[in-house]
């Protein structure tokens, strides 16, 4: 059965709401809301094939936009592979041209409806930001405290507490602190042991790879609404992560770090090949900053995460 190529986009507006098309019901998947878009013609650059369908659907002119993630997937009936691209600008009034129901919808309230499956990847990358960022190790409390309110004052909305020298007590005691600081500003991440899920409700989890390789057999350990992210190295790291039905990944080293100066880089080549394969956000890390976000993007990536190259001066 051979692959149809979609090209789809999500269309943010100024308000940072994403839009919404449901599918007329003699359509495949037909009654289902998805992210607006149509298939790309043979020889058709996916760029012009995303211009040519909003045009059509929606009556806007794409302005900007960037890829965001790409996926296969298999139907019983029908093989796609989607070509997500962010439209972050366009000219004109969205209208359902062809006589589709459209919604303009924030985004923490996307998984409040229901999408053809080959979508839910895409949600959960029109939700998360581009940049990661992972705290320093080695900071006093208070200087990591500072550090951080720099930061969320600086728009990171997605955080790591990443604290691997302190002991149990210690970390516990500083996340009760940073979920205050991030609460209603930034989605904070927690690593540690997976008896702690319960004391720490509004964060997300973020598996060491040696958890995933523990646990990736037994599922996801929550429900779908908390946040789950994984850290990976390699294709076999990344097959477990899916297959666990983690949101998003770390992929790393992308370069030579600091921090891990023992770990052999992928290089920018590899990561892109690794993430051909992959149908969930990830975010490159190892020796990037915000200037590689145009690399990251066209690699396949949702952005990138980062220690030094995130953290406020």
């Amino acid at each position: 059965m051979k692959r149809v190529h979609v090209a789809a986009a999500v269309i943010r507006g100024a308000n940072g709401r994403v839009l919404l098309a449901r599918r007329p019901e003699d359509k495949h998947q037909g009654g289902l809301w998805e992210f607006p878009g149509g298939k790309v013609e043979a020889g058709e650059a996916v760029e012009t094939a995303l211009a040519r369908e909003l045009e059509e659907e929606l009556g806007i002119r794409v302005a900007a936009a960037r890829p965001l993630i790409q996926i296969r997937h298999d139907y019983p009936d029908q093989r796609v592979l989607l070509d997500v691209w962010e439209v972050g600008a366009f000219v004109g009034e969205p209208h359902g041209a062809e006589g589709q129901a459209l919604a303009w919808v924030a985004p923490r309230q996307l998984p409040e409806y229901e999408f053809p499956a080959a979508n839910y990847p895409i949600v959960a990358a029109a939700r998360l930001p581009e940049r990661y960022l992972i705290t320093p190790d080695n900071l006093p409390s208070q200087a990591l405290l500072q550090g951080l309110r720099t930061a969320l004052e600086g728009g990171v909305r997605l955080v790591q507490l990443r604290a691997p020298n302190m002991y149990d007590p210690e970390y516990r005691d500083l996340a009760v602190d940073v979920q205050g600081l991030c609460a209603g500003r930034a989605q904070l991440m927690l690593k540690g042991p997976l008896e702690w899920l319960g004391d720490f409700p509004a964060a997300g989890w973020h598996l060491t790879a040696r958890q995933l390789r523990e646990y990736a057999a037994n599922g996801r350990p929550f429900p779908a609404e908390r946040w789950l992210a994984a850290s990976c190295h390699d294709a076999e790291e990344l097959a477990l992560a899916a297959r666990m039905g983690v949101d998003f990944v770390t992929l790393s080293p992308v370069e030579a770090t600091r921090s891990h100066p023992e770990a052999r880089p992928l290089g920018w080549e590899q990561a892109a090949e690794l993430l051909q394969d992959f149908d969930r956000p990830a975010f490159l890390l190892g020796g990037l900053d915000s200037q590689h976000l145009m690399r990251a993007w066209q690699a396949g990536a949702q952005g990138i995460a980062g220690i030094r190259g995130l953290w406020p001066e």
